[in-house]
């Protein structure tokens, strides 16, 4: 069965072209420095976001969680987000590798509050409070938004009055520059340093991109190692990312539109309302009334060869992606539509 898998655009399968690319790669060991297309990866990515330096990671998770190792002492706090993935999503890694503190915070959709940042900067000096030694912000949000430049740049001002430097969970980075019609440097130019994913909707079959001042990047890159992320013949990863970051970044907007055609066809069924303020990126999130079977959703919808994630809390989250064009949206929406209408 050719399957539609709208679970997460982190199920994307990589591009034949990028299958090819990856057979062909030049490789040599990167723990020595040696592999060329590691080199051009991380040179290309840094010149993306506009940073000194870059370093290959294999996950955003591990990206995200060697900066706040990097960034930070042990028993720092960390001021981010409550909904933030690095809150929710990685595993309590921040106590465990960082030994840091998060300090989350309530958001408006994502969106931080510039004083709550300030209200939250610990006051120095004193022997019974831990040091505030990093602030976090995600963009494009997990909730689908892309938070907007205006709010990034006061977040990231308020951070400089007080003397932290910020780190960008930008795991979406290039959805969110799409989403806002802005080049990727106008959002990381509000951070420090940046993590964003070679796959999701950039389909590289795994890695992504910690980039950020020379020097960070150095002492990040022995951390990496320490870590156990140090890479070896990882060339025919980053030829993949290279695609990544050169090509798929710049159909993103299939992907967007494929999401607002699916959203279209599922607002107003019976039982369905779809989160419209959350529908900037490739995410359609749709509340699901209690009186919908979902048991027997979920499985006319695998019955139909189709994956999807049941809801959380009477919330459904559909992904798009490369690999899922207008017409498989159009048959998600009848699946749907057919089964909400029986209920």
């Amino acid at each position: 069965m050719n399957w539609i898998d709208l679970r997460s655009d982190t199920v994307t399968p990589p591009t034949p072209a990028m299958r090819a690319a990856m057979a062909a790669a030049e490789v040599g060991d990167d723990v020595y420095g040696d592999d060329p297309t590691v080199h051009r990866l991380e040179a290309r990515s840094a010149e993306l976001v506009g940073k000194e330096a870059a370093l290959f990671v294999p996950t955003g998770t591990f990206g995200n969680q060697l900066a706040l190792f990097t960034h930070c002492d042990r028993g720092d706090e960390v001021i981010l987000g409550e909904e933030t993935h690095i809150v929710w999503h990685e595993v309590g890694a921040a106590a465990v590798i960082a030994g840091v503190n998060l300090r989350p915070v309530p958001t408006r959709l994502g969106e931080l509050d510039p004083q709550d940042i300030t209200r939250r900067v610990r006051p120095a000096g004193d022997i019974h409070l831990p040091k505030t030694g990093l602030v976090c912000l995600e963009n494009a949000h997990s909730n689908g938004r892309a938070l907007p430049l205006a709010n990034m740049q006061a977040c990231h001002a308020a951070a400089k009055a007080a003397g932290l430097p910020v780190h960008l969970d930008g795991a979406r980075l290039f959805n969110a520059a799409t989403a806002l019609n802005v080049d990727a440097r106008e959002i990381t130019a509000c951070a420090d340093t940046v993590m964003f994913c070679l796959s999701k909707g950039l389909a590289a079959p795994i890695g992504s991109i910690l980039a950020g001042p020379a020097d960070f990047i150095e002492v990040a890159r022995k951390k990496r190692k320490l870590l156990g992320g140090g890479w070896r013949q990882a060339g025919m990863l980053a030829a993949a990312g290279l695609l990544a970051i050169d090509e798929m970044r710049l159909r993103l907007g299939e992907d967007h539109a494929n999401a607002k055609l699916l959203a279209d066809l599922l607002d107003g069924l019976p039982g369905i309302r779809v989160r419209r303020d959350q529908l900037d990126i490739n995410m359609v999130w749709f509340d699901v009334a209690a009186e919908i079977d979902v048991p027997q959703l979920m499985a006319d919808l695998l019955a139909a060869g189709i994956k999807a994630n049941p809801p959380e809390d009477g919330v459904m989250r559909l992904v798009t992606h490369w690999a899922v064009d207008a017409a498989a949206v159009g048959k998600v929406a009848g699946v749907l539509r057919a089964a909400v209408l029986q209920a």
